[in-house]
């Protein structure tokens, strides 16, 4: 088993992190509480990544990824609508949930069902 810090999946789901990380750090202060939940979901897919890595029922761990992955993207498609994020972030931060997804349904369809 490869330390999940190795992972490809990892590697992009701690990009996206630190990218909206660094996005939500300029919301106004009325919408604070939005970019909070971004963060905290985006923490989420990370500590989700690892416990994927790291139990043998790796579906229902990459299925639990991919829905919060969707909670990612709903709260950056408001934020952009909302005009807090440039939409060229908001493009950079989806070609990673792109990336992410990508990955996260190829581990959870190559892993054996328990």
């Amino acid at each position: 088993m490869a330390l999940h810090s190795e992972l490809p999946i990892y590697k992009v789901t701690y990009d996206l992190t630190v990218l909206v990380k660094r996005l939500v750090s300029q919301f106004q202060r009325n919408y604070r509480e939005h970019g909070k939940r971004l963060d905290d979901e985006c923490l989420g897919l990370v500590i989700q990544i690892y416990r994927a890595n790291a139990t043998r029922d790796k579906r229902a761990a990459l299925s639990e990824l991919i829905e919060r992955l969707q909670v990612v993207e709903l709260l950056l498609r408001l934020a952009r609508d909302l005009r807090l994020i440039p939409v060229s972030q908001f493009a950079a931060a989806i070609e990673l949930t792109s990336k992410i997804g990508k990955q996260a349904t190829g581990w959870r369809k190559a892993s054996p069902a328990v």
